[in-house]
């Protein structure tokens, strides 16, 4: 059964509350009886859903990049014709996730690396770099680049930008593509 099958109000809740207690005492301080207390239920009931903390944390982070992902889809719908997309998918996704405290939780020293692996093996986290990059290993480096961001900020908003388009933009998106999009937006 995957994840997204097992998205009942009880799971809701469930995350609901595994989030807000990453975000006061971090991801991986948090156990499970904690989140039980947190979402009103016993541990049994718990465990029905999530045979264990891993599983719990990885069905958190997949709802999460969703929800991340739909924003940044948005954005994108929304952002000016002459942007370049993949710079202002990046930095969507950056200004998403750092206002989301439950999310922001993750980046921190004491969970990063954690953090790293589920990225790196979540699909559906994956899929968030493909809102960006059409080609799934390119998305794969966007979600690393994203992660890597989050962990080491590069300085303020205009910093980050500057990074974003003189070291990512041009390894990710080919001279033909770019070229593509530049054209269309001068129509």
């Amino acid at each position: 059964m995957s994840w997204v099958d097992r998205r009942t109000p009880a799971v809701e809740r469930i995350l609901d509350a595994a989030g807000t207690l990453f975000a006061t005492d971090g991801v991986d301080a948090v156990s499970m009886a904690q989140i039980a207390a947190g979402a009103g239920c016993s541990r049994a009931t718990l465990y029905r859903y999530f045979p264990d903390r891993p599983a719990l944390q990885l069905a958190f982070v997949q709802r999460e990049a969703v929800r991340v992902g739909a924003l940044v889809a948005a954005d994108l719908g929304a952002a000016r014709r002459d942007a370049d997309l993949l710079t202002e998918g990046v930095l969507a996704a950056l200004r998403h996730v750092r206002a989301n405290p439950a999310l922001l939780a993750w980046f921190g020293d004491r969970d990063a690396a954690h953090t790293a692996d589920l990225a790196h093996g979540s699909e559906v986290v994956e899929a968030l770099g493909l809102t960006m990059a059409a080609d799934p290993d390119a998305a794969r480096w966007l979600v690393r680049v994203i992660v890597s961001l989050l962990t080491v900020p590069g300085g303020d908003d205009a910093a980050e930008r500057r990074l974003v388009e003189r070291f990512v933009a041009p390894v990710v998106a080919p001279a033909t593509t770019r070229s593509s999009t530049q054209s269309r937006t001068q129509r």
